[in-house]
């Protein structure tokens, strides 16, 4: 009798953990840690851009030296975004991700107003280290936009899977919360201007 119920005992042991690993729990961390690595890419790419800003600003410098209203900017930019203490955490919160998108933003547009003045600087425009930086910048900008849709898709995924039965059962349990997603600036909602 002992040994029947010990072998009882026994599977459902194992039944029970073999129906938490298979009914999602694992597939949620999976999901979790896939959403929390595709943000690394997108900090990782904001970096890359941090880090090159300098060397534009100081080849602009060179030959703008009076715009000093578009460096001051930039400068207070990037100073908002080192000094923002930045993890995954920020993606379990949308106002954090959203104060965080909108820092990033006015970095663009500083950075749009740095490359807008080569119209200006005709020297600057030739100028192969400036046309360097520039390509440099175009590029990491249109992959910092692939990865932010790269997170944005792991985060759908992983919201999805939170909230659908029978994983929302571990996903309230374990107390998983939805991720941020990175959401398109209000200006880009209207319509631009075009004028001949």
């Amino acid at each position: 009798m002992k040994t029947i119920n010990k072998f009882i005992l026994a599977f459902a042991f194992i039944t029970g953990i073999f129906s938490f690993t298979s009914c999602g729990y694992n597939q949620i961390i999976a999901a979790r840690e896939g959403v929390d690595a595709q943000w690394a890419n997108v900090e990782n790419r904001y970096q890359e851009r941090n880090d090159l800003i300098p060397n534009l600003v100081a080849t602009v410098k060179g030959y703008a030296a009076q715009e000093s209203e578009i460096f001051t900017s930039i400068a207070d930019s990037r100073s908002k975004i080192g000094g923002t203490k930045i993890d995954s955490s920020i993606t379990d919160d949308p106002a954090k991700l959203e104060q965080y998108q909108k820092i990033q933003s006015e970095l663009s547009t500083g950075i749009g107003r740095l490359l807008a003045i080569q119209e200006a600087y005709p020297e600057l425009k030739s100028n192969e280290n400036f046309k360097d930086l520039q390509s440099q910048l175009e590029g990491l900008e249109n992959r910092i936009a692939t990865e932010r849709k790269r997170y944005n898709d792991a985060a759908q995924n992983y919201n999805t899977m939170i909230q659908t039965f029978p994983k929302l059962i571990y996903a309230k349990i374990f107390h998983f919360t939805p991720k941020a997603y990175f959401k398109a600036e209000e200006s880009a909602s209207k319509v631009p201007v075009v004028q001949f």
